[in-house]
């Protein structure tokens, strides 16, 4: 029997419950005290009362990092019983503060996997889910789409399914879909008569999708579906829940049927022809493919009608491909792309002279800006670049002792368009005086080239590289150290080991030790000299430098070896 009862919003409501335990966790309320539902839900047979309020001075509950992110995915899991699971886990993180970290615990077990079925499930969503187009006329779709059974009104007569004076679950999801997915009207709406007659600028077509999750994951993954398509006037339905963007806010209404979506649209033809197009009968694997999209998905895929015949021709065809053979390479010899410009034959060098007999005649400064022009006429840069001032590209003599690659330009050097001139690179260079390297024996570029941050106000805070950014700009940047040519480079941090070796490094193991790439050029890793100014003990920042300083050394030591 339970002592006590929690009521929540919505099947999905994370915010509510996590006030809820919160209180009941700070009140003293063991999870097996506590009954929760969700409005619309029955009624427990042994339901209590509300919970008690906690004293003032109860302390809040502490919980690891990670606890938030899996109890926000735990609370869109369908199991009944996922809010008691989560009150229960909370309950004893509060004594147990490694419990998270117990994977053969039964209750993080399940919560776990509850985790994991909520992110394939909006994985399945994000893959599957298919808009067809309703043309608008209007203000309303001009092949209205089937409303739901009209339902009883208060008097208990049958009433029309667009009356305002009904609940909103009455209505019909074709009217939702009107005057751009405004769901809720004021209470001296028009009459349904009149909305033809009332000027208003309408989008020519909405576009409708239906899908069935297993999971309360539509309000959540709504935001996925605005970031996509945000030039359009959508509305995904579901049974539970349906989400409409107007093009400025998501408006969530009632759950829909089937029937509710429309069947097909003029684009099926295409979506098949695609998919029949960009099919590789030699690559078919017909377990992984149902595995991956399993056929609980097929029948709201126009391409899905194409699969058994896809796969009853698949062996036929992939004969014809043999017998046909290897199709016979271009004529045309290839211009070597991969090479720096100043390295490529000239067009009237005859392919088979030696490469010994071509000399390098080309401007360093030019080949410099040929680099950079070849950076910007890029065409799918990465899209936060759009955010930045200017690329940054490096600075210093050819043929340097020492070349320094750090990680991407910061603030100020995105306004300056000059690497290394904010507080780390004036660390750098302080650093560099002290080892004894004179500054015009080095020079110094980054990994990346263009400035990546997230803003807050007025200020731009710096994110770091992801794997994707580092491998973008990685041909450039070998291309500039075949450029350059340098005597020895050092890589600083972990953002330009990875961009130099090619591969995941700890800076910390590979620190101070002479690696070479896989062109045979020799490299040194070291910290970044921002690591040295995010330590907060004075001490231990005074001894990092040191260190620091120490590496600066090793390295021009190293080049001067190598150069003899």
């Amino acid at each position: 029997m339970s002592g006590f009862c929690v009521t929540l919003a919505e099947a999905d409501d994370f915010e509510g419950w996590r006030a809820a335990a919160r209180a009941l966790v700070m009140a003293g309320v063991a999870p097996a005290e506590v009954a929760w539902r969700v409005e619309g839900d029955p009624v427990p047979l042994f339901g209590g009362g509300p919970p008690p309020v906690p004293p003032p001075d109860a302390p809040p509950p502490r919980v690891p990092r990670d606890f938030p992110e899996l109890a926000r995915l735990v609370c869109r899991h369908r199991d009944a019983e996922r809010f008691a699971l989560l009150h229960g886990l909370l309950h004893r993180l509060q004594a147990e503060r490694g419990l998270l970290e117990d994977a053969v615990d039964a209750a993080v077990a399940r919560a776990q996997a509850m985790a994991r079925a909520v992110r394939r499930d909006a994985h399945k969503m994000h893959a599957f889910l298919r808009f067809r187009e309703v043309r608008v006329e209007d203000g309303v779709p001009a092949a209205p789409l089937p409303p739901p059974p009209a339902l009883p009104t208060a008097s208990g007569a049958p009433g029309a399914a667009g009356d305002p004076a009904l609940p909103r679950e009455a209505r019909s999801v074709a009217l939702a879909l009107r005057d751009m997915g405004v769901l809720e009207e004021a209470e001296d709406a028009l009459p349904e008569e009149a909305v033809a007659a009332v000027p208003s600028a309408v989008p020519e077509s909405r576009f409708v999708a239906w899908f069935e999750p297993e999971h309360h994951i539509l309000r959540a993954e709504a935001g996925f579906f605005v970031r996509r398509f945000a030039s359009l006037r959508w509305s995904i339905l579901t049974p539970g829940l349906s989400a409409h963007w107007d093009g400025d806010a998501v408006r969530f209404g009632p759950g829909a049927r089937r029937a509710d979506a429309p069947a097909e649209d003029a684009a099926e033809g295409l979506w098949r022809a695609y998919f029949a197009a960009v099919f590789n009968p030699a690559r078919l694997k017909p377990d992984a493919m149902r595995a991956e999209m399993p056929k609980k998905y097929w029948r709201n895929l126009p391409e899905a009608r194409e699969i058994p015949r896809l796969m009853a021709e698949a062996p036929k065809r992939v004969a014809e491909m043999v017998a046909r053979g290897a199709t016979a390479p271009a004529g045309r010899r290839q211009r070597p792309v991969h090479l720096p410009a100043h390295l490529r034959p000239p067009p009237d060098v005859h392919p088979d002279m030696a490469a010994d007999l071509l000399h390098d005649t080309a401007d360093f400064a030019e080949a410099q800006a040929a680099l950079r022009r070849d950076l910007l006429a890029r065409n799918d840069l990465p899209p936060w670049v759009a955010n930045a001032t200017q690329p940054v590209m490096g600075e210093g003599p050819r043929n340097p002792l020492l070349m320094f690659i750090g990680e991407q330009p910061g603030d100020e050097e995105d306004i300056a368009g000059r690497p290394f001139v904010g507080p780390a690179g004036r660390l750098w260079n302080k650093a560099l005086e002290e080892a004894g390297v004179p500054r015009d024996e080095a020079y110094v570029t980054n990994a990346v080239k263009h400035f990546k941050f997230t803003p807050r106000g007025k200020r731009r805070l710096h994110q770091s590289p992801d794997a994707g950014d580092i491998a973008f700009y990685r041909p450039f940047l070998l291309r500039e150290i075949g450029l350059v040519q340098p005597r020895l480079v050092v890589t600083l941090g972990a953002t330009a080991l990875r961009a130099v070796s090619g591969r995941v490094m700890p800076v910390t193991k590979a620190r101070g030790s002479l690696l070479r790439d896989a062109e045979g050029r020799p490299f040194l890793p070291t910290v970044h000299p921002s690591y040295l100014l995010r330590i907060p003990d004075p001490a231990g920042k005074a001894r990092e430098y040191d260190r620091f300083v120490e590496d600066l050394g090793q390295a021009a030591a190293t080049a001067r070896g190598l150069a003899g």
